[in-house]
């Protein structure tokens, strides 16, 4: 019997300051804004969404 083996793979471990923050963009009103630009009521807003998911479907 053969046995595979995947091989191990390891993930860079990165210091706060090597790190990029990422920039999160959505769809308003027919044109694409950054998050971080939203005043405080928008961000609000943006948190409290649900995204439909059609039942069957996959992700």
């Amino acid at each position: 019997m053969m046995t595979i083996r995947q091989p191990q793979t390891t993930h860079p471990v990165l210091a706060d300051n090597e790190r990029q923050r990422c920039e999160i963009w959505t769809r308003v009103m027919g044109y694409h804004r950054p998050v971080s630009s939203f005043n405080t009521g928008k961000k609000g807003e943006f948190a409290e969404r649900i995204y439909f998911k059609e039942p069957g479907k996959p992700c």
